[in-house]
């Protein structure tokens, strides 16, 4: 007899450089039994195996790149297999900007999977247009752009929450413009119309998840007003999303640098759509400790 997941299964897949190993320790820490670099086919074996009971795993995660092309069988006949089985696995991409790949690769001295005799910058390329349709279909997709090592850890807890499988999940993320708007964000909204508390004697060295300025950007005109509204507007679209098959929204909130109001405005939304009580809810502050 076939039992059932309650976590869904998770397959982690990107471009190459883009944090695939990071994110499996993540998932390895979290208690997941993870495999890399597994061919598509073996992936739903390996599901099949767990769903049979002869193996006692009930968190699976699995790595698989651009190098499963050698096989036969792709990721997305294999995703499709696994759906055909009553299972919604939960597809995380992980991708970066090319100056940054390029980079990455270069202090490690590897060349790209699809380079062949061609610049890294080729490769990197075709890496994208070959899995633009697994893209398409994932559940998260995070950009590790400007994400160390512990911020990665922190969004994808952020974006994955317990991966329940019936429950849908909101991040909401703030960030400063001027380290760039996340790539990876369904809506992204602008709080710098409310007065920075970065010129505000005594509320510089604070942050906005500090009272001090908590309160003074949540008593501004307006403010709660937008929070209440932003709120009502999601409340409005999770709906849709879900209809159209994604379980899982960001929302991004950004201000000048993402240290004051948009860390307060996210943690008040948050908490907002908690009092709700109808979709599990995230924060991420990407540029709070950022310069």
């Amino acid at each position: 007899m076939e039992r059932s997941f309650d976590i869904r299964p998770v397959i982690i897949t990107g471009l190459s450089g883009g944090g695939l190993s990071s994110a499996a320790k993540i998932f390895e820490d979290k208690g997941y039994f993870v495999s890399q670099n597994l061919p598509p086919a073996m992936i739903l074996q390996l599901t099949e195996m767990a769903l049979a009971g002869e193996a006692p795993i009930e968190h699976l995660a699995f790595v698989t790149d651009v190098r499963a092309r050698n096989f036969s069988g792709s990721l997305l006949e294999t995703i499709g297999a696994i759906k055909a089985k009553g299972i919604d696995p939960f597809v995380l991409y992980l991708e970066a900007r090319d100056d940054v790949l390029i980079r990455r690769f270069d202090s490690v001295r590897r060349t790209h999977p699809l380079q062949d005799v061609d610049p890294l910058s080729v490769g990197i390329a075709r890496e994208r247009e070959q899995l633009s349709a697994v893209r398409d279909l994932a559940d998260v997709i995070i950009d590790t752009t400007n994400l160390s090592v512990h911020d990665l850890r922190r969004a994808v807890e952020a974006s994955v929450g317990e991966l329940t499988a019936h429950r849908q999940h909101v991040t909401v993320e703030s960030f400063g413009f001027k380290h760039g708007s996340p790539r990876d964000a369904d809506v992204v909204m602008d709080v710098r119309f409310l007065p920075n508390p970065y010129w505000i004697e005594g509320l510089r060295d604070f942050r906005g998840t500090d009272a001090p300025v908590s309160d003074y950007v949540l008593s501004q005109p307006g403010a709660r007003e937008f929070v209440d509204n932003l709120v009502a507007l999601l409340t409005s679209m999770l709906p849709g999303y879900r209809h159209e098959g994604k379980d899982f929204v960001t929302v991004g909130i950004g201000c000048t640098g993402g240290h004051h109001r948009s860390v307060a405005i996210a943690e008040a939304v948050a908490e907002t759509l908690r009092e709700r009580g109808e979709v599990d809810v995230h924060v991420l502050h990407r540029d709070l400790e950022r310069h």
